[in-house]
């Protein structure tokens, strides 16, 4: 079975029900209107104002006239599509319609600069580009160097001269199935890499991955019918889509939430009776504290059908589920690990049942296999540091026109994953560090993470991130770049005397107090943080040792 089929099926046997709404709490123009006053059904604009909401019949229609309209320009299959758009109720129906027509979707980053949305586009040989209004001005500065593109339809009001309006276009084409014939091994969508290590690189999948990544998100989290999913991060995310890739399966509905504000996310939770939440540690952190501060007063929430919470797209210090657990002791809580190369989450996970092992990313998942190795791929022994190997039906067939770094990441069926692990003896693994972000001072392996995750237990601090600085004598020296929480105040001799509980080598030698920067994903943002600070231009907050 191809993904595109789970979609006709979902659309004959449930029809006229709710697959998905979105919700964009800065479009509320008056607070005393209620939302469902201003919900909207199929026809609504993509700009229109607050909530809006699919049908799975309509879903399905739109997909199939989107792929229509692709046919209509000659598109022949493998033709590569762009998408370049913010989380709206047109991303996902254009996605499908994109495999539908035998072509390959290519999701584009929405915090890309003009540069990068031109090299990712060339580097994928994209012909054809959707993209919404938020981009127009970037797509502006780069749109005389994208020769390979040919059709450039636009998801929005306000028609840029060289683009063609995408809704008015589909409204003449069919909403039955397109005359294309898909096989699981059909190449279906390129990603790329989240770039927190240099420039991206375009993953190449097929249709299989896409296939087995549903599967293997309801054997983790038991979708069903009445499961309402929250999605929040960023479609264009390998995590974001991969996690409502249950909900297909199950036909159950999802909503998508267009902003990260306690208040917008809890609101979300009982308006629309969510019951499974996928947050990124920020914004669980944000929770955390917007109720602690007295911001939030839960009594104005319902929130008792919401089952589950769970993290993904990077380390999750067990100090904050420690803490989501006390405030939160109904929830289950779950962690997924994976990597785009992987198609994202599950190629590792933890499991609800395994709340007593919270800290590991877990075991491998549903068809998924999992190993720990050295410098030369031989298996590490229990409790040793080496790099994580996952085997499965996710893996990419290879980072597409770049041979070179395929052969350093693919050995046979294994990807290597980059990132250092170790393993207890129950089986369970837990993620040390990126192999690139390992500090080595005098000699000494110093593991960032380790560092954040105990520098994270410290109440005045609301985020950390762990980087090695260039140093004279011992090559590298750990500093702490550490954002306080709002409204406290943080000293050096106040982290100095929590770190006395470290070895003398962990402890950071240079302390910061600074932003600390994520990407969309929720990973910390490493090289810009050393782009900033390894090259002698320190803000005027630093404080030394």
């Amino acid at each position: 079975m191809v993904i595109t089929e789970l979609l006709e099926r979902n659309a004959r046997l449930y029809r006229d029900e709710i697959a998905l709404v979105e919700i964009n709490p800065s479009e509320e123009r008056d607070n005393a209107v209620t939302w469902r006053d201003f919900s909207l059904i199929e026809n609504a604009m993509p700009d229109a104002p607050y909530r809006r909401e699919l049908s799975w019949k309509g879903f399905d229609r739109r997909a199939n006239r989107f792929a229509n309209l692709l046919l209509s320009r000659g598109v022949k299959r493998g033709t590569k599509v762009g998408i370049l758009l913010m989380n709206c109720l047109e991303w996902l129906p254009i996605y499908f319609g994109v495999l539908k027509a035998g072509c390959i979707a290519v999701p584009l980053n929405y915090r890309y600069s003009s540069e990068e949305i031109r090299y990712c586009l060339d580097l994928a040989d994209v012909e054809i580009l959707v993209f919404g209004p938020e981009f127009v001005e970037r797509v502006n500065a780069v749109v005389d160097q994208l020769g390979r593109v040919g059709m450039k339809s636009f998801v929005g009001r306000e028609l840029p001269p060289y683009a063609e309006d995408c809704r008015s276009l589909m409204g003449f084409c069919s909403s039955s199935a397109p005359p294309v014939a898909l096989a699981p091994e059909d190449y279906a969508a390129i990603y790329f890499s989240s770039g927190t290590t240099g420039f991206p690189k375009a993953i190449l999948h097929d249709h299989r991955g896409l296939y087995a990544a549903c599967l293997t998100e309801q054997a983790h989290h038991g979708q069903t019918r009445e499961d309402v999913f929250l999605c929040i991060p960023p479609l264009y995310h390998t995590g974001a889509k991969m996690h409502w890739f249950g909900s297909l399966l199950s036909g159950s509905r999802a909503v998508l939430l267009r902003g990260v504000k306690p208040e917008w996310i809890l609101r979300t939770v009982t308006e629309e009776k969510c019951t499974i939440v996928w947050l990124l540690v920020p914004w669980a952190q944000d929770i955390l504290d917007a109720i602690d501060s007295g911001r939030v007063d839960l009594s104005e929430y319902y929130l008792d059908q919401w089952r589950l919470m769970h993290i993904g797209a990077q380390p999750v210090p067990p100090s904050l589920i420690h803490r989501w657990l006390k405030v939160f002791p109904h929830h289950q809580y779950d962690t997924n690990y994976g990597l785009s190369e992987s198609l994202g989450p599950g190629c590792v996970h933890l499991g609800v049942e395994n709340i007593r092992k919270v800290g590991a990313i877990g075991k491998p998942g549903f068809q998924w296999e999992a190993k720990v190795v050295d410098e030369q791929g031989r298996d590490v022994g229990e409790g040793q540091v080496g790099e994580l190997a996952v085997r499965g039906p996710g893996v990419m067939k290879c980072y597409y026109k770049d041979p070179k770094a395929t052969a350093e990441v693919l050995h046979g069926d294994w990807l290597y994953t980059g990132d250092m692990a170790e393993m207890d003896a129950d089986g369970f693994l837990y993620l040390v560090d990126r192999k690139k972000d390992v500090v080595i001072s005098g000699g000494e392996n110093i593991y960032p993470v380790q560092i954040e995750d105990f520098l994270r237990r410290y109440g005045k601090i609301k985020d950390v991130a762990v980087i090695g600085m260039p140093d004279p004598r011992l090559g590298e020296i750990a500093a702490a770049i550490i954002e306080v929480k709002e409204g406290m105040t943080c000293t050096q001799a106040e982290i100095d005397a929590f770190c006395q509980e470290l070895p003398r080598y962990k402890r950071p030698r240079k302390v910061i107090f600074d932003h600390v920067p994520r990407n969309p994903t929720g990973k910390i943002e490493k090289p810009a943080l050393r782009e900033k600070y390894c090259h002698g231009r320190l803000v005027e907050a630093q404080i030394t040792h």
